[in-house]
């Protein structure tokens, strides 16, 4: 019975209760030969198993038994950090329960002692993840597709993914998100939503049906408001993107970036995207039908809400290495390896790709925003969007009212528009 493993003081008491029965049946030589066992078994002298014989195995209490090392003050400040983090999870929230502390102290969100302040730097990710309540699983929804057709512009436009491992910023992953709810007749509102694989950064817009126009529109929309200059945008096959009015738009506002697209029926081209029209757009909105105007301006400025917390607050994590670990008679097994999780904007300013004047006045942005207060505006306008009416039958809906460059300006007026990225 000789075991190379080390008995927890559980397992070592069961044990000895089982061989008291026979210790105290047995005779002088017998015992010998089970004292020499319980030896080898258990580790212990021979003088500590004879008195443990002779007496009742059970756990003594502790003299003194230890407190919680984290009390009720940072149970609370959890919570309102994890709030204000729209309660993600514990490994990318421990990384920045500090910064986030004093960023809401200094908003008089939480108040913070030294004692806290150090409680907090040294809290662990299983700890947090313990006294943190487990919130509801977020029911996560595939975005509707139609029938992929045949582009020929498609043929003129390389098919590629994206690297994981991309250094430079600008290099723009894109989709579109149907908001039709049961039905895709009629005309509803779209989802537009752009993310640079190298930062995580997210830019989302809401159009009024998919033409070239209104599409357009919420492109020049996303880069009116891009701190940083456009690389590469790579949508996937559908017409909504690969049409000529659009190639058209995105060679004169980029004329030195690349365009790119997925290749067919490979979903994973656009991974990026794809998860964040899950975690930023379906966790939101459901497949809820939105239809009318008045939804389409209010969901515009619920992502300028967002835009705000997911960029400048919201941590991120990003692949840092991948490591093939081969396994005998049976496939590589690929370990992962993240970095530290911080906001897109941290990212971009370690990258470089800002100005001294451009990090102190996004700096200050952040600075002035509360983020408890932001997250909960954000659920209010939510609410506030699903109490809106939808279209009524046979009474259309005129998408130049969401138009935020009608195109009756468009020869005028909008040259005139200057980009981030110019």
């Amino acid at each position: 019975m000789a075991s190379e493993e080390t008995m927890t003081i559980h397992e070592r008491h069961k044990y000895l209760r089982i061989m008291q029965k026979q210790y105290k049946q047995a005779n002088r030589t017998r015992k010998q030969q089970l004292l020499n066992e319980m030896e080898t078994v258990t580790g212990l002298h021979r003088k500590s198993l004879i008195r443990l014989m002779n007496s009742t195995i059970q756990k003594k209490e502790r003299r003194k038994q230890r407190g919680p090392t984290y009390g009720p003050d940072i149970q609370y400040a959890l919570q309102v950090i994890s709030h204000s983090h729209n309660h993600i999870c514990a490994e990318r929230l421990q990384p920045n329960l500090v910064w986030m502390a004093k960023h809401l102290h200094a908003h008089e969100e939480l108040e913070l002692t030294p004692s806290m302040l150090g409680k907090l730097e040294t809290i662990s990710v299983s700890t947090v993840r313990r006294m943190l309540q487990k919130a509801p699983e977020k029911t996560r929804h595939r975005p509707r597709k139609q029938p992929k057709q045949r582009n020929q512009l498609s043929r003129a436009i390389p098919a590629r993914r994206i690297p994981w491992d991309e250094k430079t910023p600008g290099h723009f992953e894109v989709d579109m998100v149907w908001h039709s709810g049961a039905s895709a007749s009629g005309e509803f509102v779209h989802s537009l939503q752009m993310i640079d694989v190298t930062t995580g950064w997210s830019e989302r817009v809401a159009t009024l049906g998919r033409s070239y126009r209104v599409v357009e529109d919420g492109f020049k929309r996303i880069l009116t408001r891009l701190p940083f200059p456009v690389k590469e945008i790579h949508p996937d096959n559908g017409s909504e993107f690969l049409n000529n009015h659009l190639v058209r738009f995105w060679k004169e506002a980029f004329p030195g970036g690349k365009l790119s697209r997925s290749r067919p029926w490979q979903k994973n081209d656009n991974r990026f995207v794809e998860q964040k029209n899950d975690s930023l757009i379906r966790a939101y909105f459901g497949k809820e039908r939105l239809d009318t105007v008045d939804q389409t301006n209010l969901l515009n400025h619920i992502y300028d809400r967002m835009w705000l917390f997911y960029n400048f607050f919201q941590p991120v994590m990003r692949l840092k290495e991948k490591i093939v670990i081969p396994v005998p008679g049976r496939h590589s097994k690929i370990k992962r390896i993240f970095d530290v999780p911080k906001p897109p904007f941290d990212r971009l300013c370690e990258a470089g790709v800002f100005s001294p004047a451009q990090i102190e006045e996004l700096e200050a942005i952040r600075h002035a925003t509360n983020t408890r207060q932001l997250i909960d505006e954000i659920y209010a306008l939510i609410d506030q969007l699903f109490a809106l009416p939808n279209a009524r039958k046979g009474v259309p809906e005129n998408a130049h009212d969401t138009l935020l460059y009608p195109f009756h300006l468009r020869e005028e007026e909008v040259s005139s528009v200057t980009l981030s990225n110019d």
